[in-house]
């Protein structure tokens, strides 16, 4: 798609040749769900399972893990693919049901979070759709996204922002995402920051860590990240006029 995948190659590789002999070795258990779960906690993956039900696809188990991530398992914990799953009509366009399905997970695990742990940017008159943004005062294209808020507020977007220090925790622009997080009026002080501003913010209990970690569990690899109301991710930069066509459709 367009994310960082959760799992190296590798551990793929290795899944078809020690999951079976740990469901076999074991004391058996019962049903496709059971045994699809000891083989992801043989995986020993760092991200919760969410829900395990059938795919569209016959055959295969749809894993939902938390913050949208999809995995495809046979019902025998054999076989575990990460990928996009198409459906293809007689009629009409392919439909992307993976993608689909991130989509909602990604939105649910966003609108999880309170507006009260962003820094937002109404939109100005009718509010007609919202994006989140994982944002980086350390990133240029940041800045120039940053540019464009007043235009997206115009055309009824409200902008919200979530903290993704792109070099990582400790890293100046984590430093600089805590200072805004930390400031009384988190509007002027973002703003300040990204037109090369220092700002004085005495240190306080802040999300940044909480939501570079979201960032990174529902597939942030870099900034600005841009997150439509329907869960949809967009990476990277595009103009104010594209944004806004995009979150109006995802409405």
């Amino acid at each position: 798609m367009r994310v960082t995948r959760l799992f190296a190659a590798a551990a793929f590789a290795l899944v078809s040749s020690f999951a079976v002999a740990a469901t076999v070795a074991e004391a058996p258990v019962s049903g496709p769900e059971q045994v699809i779960r000891k083989t992801l906690a043989n995986l020993q993956l760092d991200t919760p399972v969410e829900s395990i039900a059938a795919s569209p696809l016959n055959g295969l188990y749809e894993v939902r893990l938390a913050g949208g991530r999809v995995l495809y398992v046979s019902p025998d914990g054999q076989f575990v693919m990460q990928g996009n799953l198409y459906q293809v009509p007689a009629a009409g366009k392919p439909v992307n049901l993976t993608e689909k399905a991130e989509s909602a997970g990604i939105a649910k695990a966003i609108n999880a979070v309170p507006t009260s742990e962003m820094v937002v940017y109404p939109a100005i008159g009718e509010t007609k759709t919202h994006i989140t943004v994982f944002t980086d005062t350390t990133c240029p294209y940041c800045h120039k996204l940053h540019g464009e808020v007043a235009q997206l507020n115009k055309m009824g977007v409200e902008v919200r922002y979530m903290a993704f220090p792109r070099q990582g925790l400790d890293s100046p622009g984590d430093q600089q995402l805590q200072a805004v997080w930390c400031s009384k009026d988190r509007v002027t002080a973002m703003n300040k920051m990204v037109e090369g501003n220092d700002i004085q913010a005495a240190k306080c209990a802040n999300p940044v860590s909480k939501q570079f970690a979201l960032g990174q569990a529902i597939g942030v690899n870099g900034t600005p990240a841009i997150v439509l109301a329907d869960g949809k991710l967009i990476p990277g930069y595009q103009p104010a006029p594209q944004v806004a066509e995009l979150a109006l459709g995802a409405r």
